[in-house]
């Protein structure tokens, strides 16, 4: 198989050269490691992985190909993918198309052969940090000017880039693994919620449906006074603030609003960054990990049950000890003894960092849901 070459330079001043695949061109990003051992599609169509590369643990990749039914939105959002080993030649039964042309519809680099060992222990050992992939530019000096005059990923609102820009309803369900299509939600739904698109994956949609609920989507630029007359009216019981990307400090807009919403006492769940937001909101800011959890095989305990859920994690950044202040904290990372999950204090809001849809990822947390739909 023949491929073009491609050279990387990582701002600690690495500069390695690879082979490429997908989509040609110079791409910039935040570097970060995922541990899953599938799942790429999902994954790399995750809104939350926008103005990041995705080293992938896992050595082979593309074996399975690509598929509709496996987007969790319309298109890649990542800059680009870095393995070990590119399968361009895939065999799956449900595949309709290949990695590689898969990338180069959404103008995603991926890179290969190249030692991604190295780049995890580099990540892992002195944190996440910016980069430049091209297949055009070989000089490093070149590629390292061009870096320096990027804006970094605390700089960025990524939120404008993957959020919806008009509001919709959703209607499938979960995924049926005897059927092989998402479930058609036939009951009538006894519940309205209505989900913040900060950049939202089609799966905890579906699983909003799954559990009997009637979910509408919005876009980010939400008017939190039109939510709050809503809710008063008796338009819709709970709302739902969904995962996306970027540095949650950023989101300076989003966080005054969320503070109306909790104030207005709204019932409210949160996944991922919906949940680092409202402990802004709560005045409670969030920092960076050293290289963030990103992986399907996170174990995660359940502070009331006791009971560890292995779970699938895809964050940069993570709420601080001091909201233990104001919430009761309901999950616990066994990797790092970092905070997973809190209910606030006298008010009708819980949330959690982990990602309880699952996908691509194991299912143990997905009772989250049913807690959501039982608590409204």
């Amino acid at each position: 198989m023949s491929l073009k070459k491609a050279w990387i330079y990582i701002e600690d001043g690495t500069f390695l050269e690879a082979s490429s695949f997908g989509s040609e061109g110079t791409r910039v990003g935040e570097i970060v490691f995922n541990t899953s051992m599938s799942g790429y599609q999902e994954i790399m169509s995750d809104p939350s992985y926008a103005g990041q590369f995705v080293v992938f643990t896992m050595p082979e990749i593309g074996i399975v190909g690509v598929n509709d039914d496996d987007m969790e939105s319309k298109r890649i959002h990542a800059s680009g993918m870095i393995v070990r080993s590119f399968n361009k030649n895939y065999s799956n039964f449900r595949a309709q198309d290949s990695l590689d042309n898969f990338l180069e519809k959404n103008e995603a680099i991926g890179i290969c052969d190249i030692d991604t060992r190295y780049l995890t222990k580099n990540i892992r050992d002195f944190g996440a940090k910016m980069m430049i992939a091209s297949t055009e530019i070989s000089n490093k000096n070149e590629l390292k000017k061009i870096l320096e005059s990027y804006p970094r990923i605390e700089e960025v609102d990524f939120i404008q880039e993957v959020s919806t820009k008009e509001g919709y309803t959703h209607k499938s369900g979960s995924w049926d693994e005897r059927e092989l299509r998402y479930k058609e939600i036939k009951k009538e739904p006894k519940k309205k919620v209505i989900v913040v698109d900060f950049g939202v994956k089609r799966n905890i949609l579906n699983e909003l449906c799954e559990v009997g609920l009637e979910v509408e989507v919005i876009p980010s630029d939400f008017d939190a006074e039109s939510l709050i007359a809503r809710y008063k009216d008796a338009q819709m019981d709970a709302i739902f603030l969904s995962n996306g990307p970027g540095d949650p400090m950023y989101y300076k807009k989003e966080v005054a609003k969320i503070k109306k919403l909790v104030e207005a006492k709204i019932p409210m769940f949160a996944i991922c960054l919906g949940h680092q937001l409202l402990s802004i909101a709560h005045g409670h800011p969030t920092y960076k990990l050293a290289f963030g959890q990103h992986g399907g095989n996170h174990p995660v305990r359940n502070e009331h049950s006791r009971v560890v859920e292995i779970t699938a994690q895809n964050h940069n950044y993570n709420v601080p000890e001091s909201i233990c202040k104001i919430a009761k904290v309901t999950h616990i990372n066994l990797f790092d003894d970092t905070i997973e999950g809190v209910v606030y204090n006298d008010e009708p809001i819980f949330s959690v960092q982990h990602h309880p849809e699952a996908s691509p990822g194991p299912h143990d947390s997905k009772y989250i849901f049913e807690k959501f739909a039982k608590s409204i």
